[in-house]
């Protein structure tokens, strides 16, 4: 007949064996000592020999009990690693991303359906961040606006922007016929990580006795493309990036004249993406879906 020994009481024992109490492996097993006690025994009872030395308040390896400890205990250890390891394969794996807030809402959200479709096993964390002034989160890739090209381990271009005036269509019917004299008559709107972008639109285009009204900054771009939409003034708004905005018309744009710059998304692969596949799949998703 054969006798089959209980896992949890050989771990019992290598624990007991290596702490010399049975307070004390309890403690790491969150059992009581004396079901430690009990399986010690039991495991003793089957092998037809003590292992302890049970003193009033010790206990010590007896000469077979320090065989059977160096025996077993190397197994064991492995056991448990192995099962630890199984166990991390099976359960699904988390990638932390820091991307720019506006480019979550606007283009990654709307794609990521199709991701977690094609990823059931892949679970994303998703850190966002209002503009590139802002310090990002620790992340294992990171998508960045930058003008140039950012530092990185590796980095990929995903596109450039350019900055359209817009506004909603009641500014737009009011202002639209009467040209460049909006400029100094309503608020002009922008982010404030690009606190001159405005001036800049002016001198790249070549207009005339440029004289704001006002300006008012935000601290995210989507607050800035919802001002205008709300009929606060007229947004320097980034495209293609806010092409629904434009489609389903909640911005209309107002001028024709662009200011291109060297504004940038990139996609950021850190040092240990070699090591983590799911990160090259995240990020091979990424280029096939937003790179030009």
């Amino acid at each position: 007949m054969t006798i089959q020994t209980p896992i949890r009481g050989l771990r019992s024992f290598c624990i007991a064996a290596k702490c010399l109490s049975f307070k004390h492996a309890a403690s790491q097993l969150f059992l009581t000592p004396s079901a430690v006690s009990h399986q010690i025994k039991q495991l003793e009872d089957q092998l037809g020999t003590p292992l302890f030395k049970r003193q009033t308040r010790a206990i010590e390896l007896t000469s077979a009990g320090k065989q059977f400890y160096n025996s077993v205990y190397p197994i064991i250890t492995s056991l448990e690693q192995t099962i630890a390891d199984f166990t991390n394969s099976q359960q699904n794996r988390t990638i932390t991303i820091s991307l720019p807030e506006f480019f979550a809402s606007e283009l990654f959200v709307p794609k990521l359906s199709q991701w977690a479709e094609l990823n059931p096993d892949i679970n994303l964390q998703l850190e966002t961040v209002k503009s590139a002034s802002q310090a990002p989160a620790a992340a294992d890739l990171s998508i960045v606006l930058a003008n140039g090209t950012p530092n990185g381990s590796v980095v990929h271009e995903l596109f450039p922007i350019r900055y359209v005036p817009a506004c909603n269509k009641k500014l737009y019917k009011r202002w639209a016929a009467q040209g460049l004299e909006a400029l100094s008559s309503v608020p002009l709107i922008l982010h404030q990580a690009r606190p001159w972008s405005w001036h800049q639109w002016a001198d790249k285009n070549d207009i005339p006795n440029f004289d704001p009204k006002q300006i008012i900054q935000f601290d995210s771009m989507f607050g800035v493309a919802r001002a205008a939409q709300q009929g606060m003034g007229i947004a320097l708004v980034p495209m293609p990036i806010s092409r629904v905005w434009f489609a389903e018309q909640l911005l209309v744009k107002l001028f024709e004249q662009e200011l291109v710059t060297n504004d940038k998304y990139f996609l950021i692969q850190h040092e240990n993406i070699e090591s983590a596949p799911e990160l090259t799949t995240f990020a091979n998703w990424v280029k096939d879906n937003f790179a030009v």
